[in-house]
């Protein structure tokens, strides 16, 4: 009986149930003998551990966050004052039995964990090339055939990338960043100077991830949700090698990790909200559309209502911020992707570009004529039907248009009043800027024509269409100033004529007796105003109150 009670009462926790794992399996107890030690360089801890890994329970030293506890440190510094033990370099892979390759790998790793300051390049040179050739030992391991990874493996690997890639970008300070989009493709991107050393963990994790040896239900418990969100984190960088190596990262774990697609997708989702609707500034959605737009290719048929939200809601939305040059390429082949996949998303799509439509911006106006063009090439008649009044409005804007982007070749920016085609402009200040302009508006909006299945819609409902864009035909045939409008315009003019002369000698009439109305009103207008002149002019002479008559005012107005 007394024993039962003693048994129940609670009992002091023992050391060794502190240093147990949040798994539940024991930790080893690691001496201060076992222990390398630590060191402080610029703001990085420096953690190493050259005691031999062995068991399925063994952790190292530092810590990601996957259920082991941080052993206890010992300082030391490389820079002259009190040190414990060298940085050393561990054997080759070579010089050990197959048996023992994976418990040097482990170790291998551990060193790794170690994040030197590269600010100054001549700081611990010596073991940064001892980390880096470490690095490289370990790249060629993952490379090739020695068996199928345990998981202390994976759980080592993945801590050490995640030391080694998971920062704080420091971005470069630019002043407008956003309203200068086009300067902003000009300027030279900010190169991190660990890139030498980054690239190799880089490639270490791409060959790890697409490893036949990395068993994707093994390792989704390291490469979890915590891990992509930190990866999705870093295509801020400014550095577009990272961002390249992120890409091609992104889209493996993608294939590989089926259990984490969805996730992904919503991230990249909140991504771009956060991008469209806090910030307008984000250095990766290029390479983030680049591995949606094959995720996208590999929809299966029929879509899901999930990715037809994330097209009207995420994708077409992209098509606002004013950067949008720096991605509109990629943000072009998703959309088309959808509509080429079912063409019924067509009229939502274009609806949706009509809706972020730009009104003085000729630049952007041009990028979503081309991608108009390949949105159409994709449209069915059926759909084409659905949108085809507004989107003739908005080309009957476009061809009256009469914007053209001009692309500057000096940094130093000049106002120039007028309209230049080509030519050097010469400044009092010495300065020559040449100016050459690119496509126009009106232009690239009649080139439409030139696309043998857009011309066959437009065809197939001239009655409807015609009426809408005549009176632009007509202005721009007569009136425009560039002499390539005026030489397309009438192409088409002579499309429509030859195809249905009765339709266009109707929209012909119309126009002229239009014109001659405006004309009438133009003219009443103006003797109206010459009226109300002579009565001001005949009352101020008598010395009275100018009073307008009101039947007069209103037929000014």
């Amino acid at each position: 009986m007394i024993k039962q009670i003693l048994g129940r009462l609670p009992r002091k926790p023992s050391k060794s149930s502190e240093n147990r794992e949040f798994g539940g399996s024991s930790a080893p107890v690691l001496s201060s003998s076992n222990l390398r030690g630590s060191e402080i360089v610029g703001n990085h801890r420096l953690i190493f551990d050259s005691a031999p890994l062995s068991g399925p329970n063994a952790t190292s030293g530092l810590g990601y966050g996957h259920g082991s506890k941080p052993s206890q440190d010992v300082n030391h510094k490389l820079n002259g004052n009190s040190v414990t033990a060298p940085y050393e370099a561990l054997p080759g892979f070579k010089d050990v039995p197959s048996s023992e390759k994976q418990n040097l790998c482990l170790r291998k790793l551990n060193l790794c964990c170690a994040v030197f300051d590269f600010a100054d390049m001549t700081k611990n040179s010596k073991e940064k090339d001892i980390k880096r050739q470490t690095l490289l030992e370990l790249v060629d391991y993952v490379s090739s055939p020695n068996g199928k990874f345990s998981e202390t493996v994976m759980q080592e690997a993945v801590k050490m990338v995640s030391v080694n890639l998971f920062r704080s970008l420091t971005p470069q300070p630019r002043e407008n960043k956003v309203l200068q989009a086009f300067d902003l493709e000009e300027d030279e991107p900010l190169m991190d100077p660990a890139w030498p050393h980054l690239q190799i963990v880089y490639e270490f994790l791409l060959r790890f991830v697409a490893s036949p040896e990395t068993d994707a239900k093994l390792a989704k418990r390291y490469i979890d949700h915590s891990f992509v969100l930190k990866l999705l984190d870093l295509f801020d960088s400014e550095d577009p090698r990272e961002r390249e190596y992120l890409k091609t990262i992104l889209h493996r774990i993608y294939g590989k990790f089926m259990v984490h697609r969805p996730f992904i997708r919503k991230a990249i989702n909140n991504i771009f909200f956060h991008f469209i609707f806090e910030t307008e500034k984000h250095n990766g959605i290029a390479e983030l559309l680049e591995v949606l737009g094959s995720i996208i290719n590999g929809f299966a048929l029929p879509l899901k209502e999930e990715h037809k939200l994330f097209l009207v809601r995420a994708l077409i939305p992209l098509h606002k911020p004013k950067c949008l040059p720096m991605y509109h390429q990629q943000l072009s082949y998703c959309v088309t992707q959808f509509v080429e996949k079912d063409c019924k998303l067509a009229d939502s799509v274009i609806r949706g570009l009509l809706k972020y439509w730009p009104i003085t911006n000729s630049s952007k106006e041009v990028m979503f004529l081309s991608e108009l063009e390949e949105i159409l090439e994709a449209t069915q008649p059926a759909e084409f039907q659905r949108c085809m009044v507004p989107l003739f409005h908005q080309i009957a804007r476009c061809l009256s248009s009469s914007h053209f982007q001009v692309v500057h070749e000096a940094k130093n920016a000049f106002t120039v009043a007028g309209r230049i085609q080509t030519g050097i402009l010469e400044l009092a200040s010495c300065h020559v800027v040449i100016f050459l302009v690119s496509t126009e508006v009106a232009e690239r909006a009649l080139y439409l024509w030139n696309n043998d299945h857009i011309e066959n819609l437009i065809r197939q409902n001239r009655r409807v269409i015609l009426p809408i864009i005549f009176p632009a035909l007509e202005k721009n045939g007569h009136n425009h100033w560039n002499q390539v409008v005026q030489s397309l315009t009438l192409n088409v003019r002579k499309i429509f004529s030859d195809i249905d002369p009765e339709l266009f000698n109707e929209c012909l009439n119309k126009f002229n007796e239009d014109e001659q109305k405006l004309e009438e009103i133009k003219m009443k207008h103006e003797a109206t105003w010459k009226r109300l002149e002579e009565i001001a002019v005949s009352k101020a002479a008598n010395g009275e109150a100018v009073l307008v008559p009101l039947n007069l005012a209103s037929q000014a107005l």
